[in-house]
């Protein structure tokens, strides 16, 4: 397997920006690498107001990201309907969601095992 040129660490750190950039708002970062069997190291889960703020969320997170390490996402889903948006970069996975989808589907309660981080930010909700 190939090395990436950037580290985990700031894949993250960017895609935090990004969010920020857009007033994204309750982000947590999820780790999950010692958890068996899942399908990346982290999960990174916010949410936006509405389905123009999601989308912006998103667009702010590929910009960031492309803008300093020239990495675009592996695939996304969700984009037409706005209310719930994966971001899929391997290893870290993001969730953009709209705060009524995110409270019903509960992704944080899923994942009860992993590590929790939450990031502060520049917005507080």
């Amino acid at each position: 397997m190939q090395e990436s040129k950037t580290s985990v660490d700031q894949l993250i750190a960017l895609i935090i920006q990004g969010v920020d950039e857009v007033k994204g708002h309750n982000v947590i970062l999820l780790d999950l690498r010692e958890i068996e069997n899942t399908v990346c190291d982290y999960f990174i889960i916010c949410n936006g107001t509405s389905n123009t703020h999601v989308n912006a969320i998103v667009g702010s997170i590929q910009k960031t990201v492309s803008k300093a390490i020239k990495d675009k996402p592996w695939h996304i889903e969700g984009e037409d309907n706005a209310e719930w948006v994966l971001m899929d970069y391997v290893n870290v996975v993001v969730h953009v969601f709209q705060k009524q989808i995110r409270e019903y589907y509960d992704i944080e309660g899923l994942w009860g095992d992993a590590k929790f981080t939450t990031i502060d930010s520049s917005v507080n909700q």
